[in-house]
């Protein structure tokens, strides 16, 4: 692992140990097992076009803090009017701000499939996430073996979610393949291709283009979605991404820190419509 990502799934580990000295695996489990069945993730981003999954994200290691964000219930809100698909939320507090507080203020205020976006490393947060409302988690197979993203995998299924198995170049995307079928949900594999590199946190804008093969034949065998992740600003890149096979974009600092994050998110949705579409108000729009 890079050293960022090193520090991170340490402190992922430590929080791990403390929450569960005062809450048990146990106790997380029976709390998981006594919600609602959450929506699912990976249908909300099987329509056609490129949907889009706006992100409650307070900070970031690369740019410091983005938005004070003093009403998680309202942006997501807003978001949802917008036409968003999902809605991802960091939980990282350390380098992100974040927490299952948010998670849960956002699943009060929708009721949009949630990704809990963290360094997940341990079962523990997996029921964790479902216990405060989230359909998905993110695994980021750089920060796991093959057997530890087996284990998780399972632990997701377990727990009724789906998971975003995220990538940063071809190895780690035939890995994501592999993993996903050997855990054989019946459900739609979901891999992110994040086009940020985790060690320089530098943002390669055709890193989607040169990883996104290394899936293999999506039409053929378990339907595979695809999410691309960092570096989307604007219309021409959901545009732009969508025609190099994203099934997804997943957006943060630009819709976090828009005056109108509604009018954000409606904006990029538009642009993932179909041709078909084109010109057609987004779902949810105003």
């Amino acid at each position: 692992m890079d050293g960022f990502l090193l520090q991170a799934c340490q402190a992922a580990r430590e929080r791990v140990a403390s929450s569960s000295s005062h809450r048990s695996l146990a106790a997380v489990r029976t709390a998981a097992a006594a919600r609602v069945p959450a929506p699912s993730f990976s249908a909300a981003l099987a329509s056609p076009g490129v949907s889009v999954i706006a992100e409650v994200k307070r900070a970031s290691p690369s740019r410091g803090p983005l938005a004070p964000i003093t009403d998680v219930g309202g942006l997501v809100a807003a978001y949802q009017a917008g036409g968003a698909a999902a809605v991802s939320v960091l939980t990282e507090p350390q380098w992100f701000r974040g927490s299952l507080g948010d998670l849960a203020r956002a699943g009060a205020a929708s009721d949009l499939p949630l990704l809990r976006k963290d360094f997940i490393v341990d079962p523990y947060q997996v029921f964790e996430a479902r216990a405060a409302g989230a359909a998905a988690v993110l695994l980021i197979l750089a920060a796991l073996s093959d057997d530890q993203a087996d284990e998780l995998l399972g632990v997701v299924a377990e727990a009724g979610l789906d998971a975003l198995l995220e990538v940063h170049d071809p190895v780690e995307a035939r890995r994501a393949v592999g993993a996903a079928a050997r855990a054989d949900t019946k459900r739609h594999a979901v891999i992110g291709v994040n086009a940020r590199d985790l060690g320089t946190l530098e943002v390669d804008p055709d890193r989607f283009g040169t990883v996104v093969d290394a899936l293999g034949d999506r039409e053929s065998g378990p339907r595979v979605l695809t999410v691309a992740e960092s570096g989307v600003r604007g219309p021409e890149d959901v545009s732009r991404l969508g025609a190099l096979g994203a099934d997804a974009v997943l957006v943060g600092e630009s819709v976090v820190k828009a005056a109108d994050p509604a009018a954000a998110v409606a904006t990029l949705v538009a642009a993932g419509l179909p041709a078909a579409a084109q010109g057609a108000p987004a779902q949810g729009a105003a």
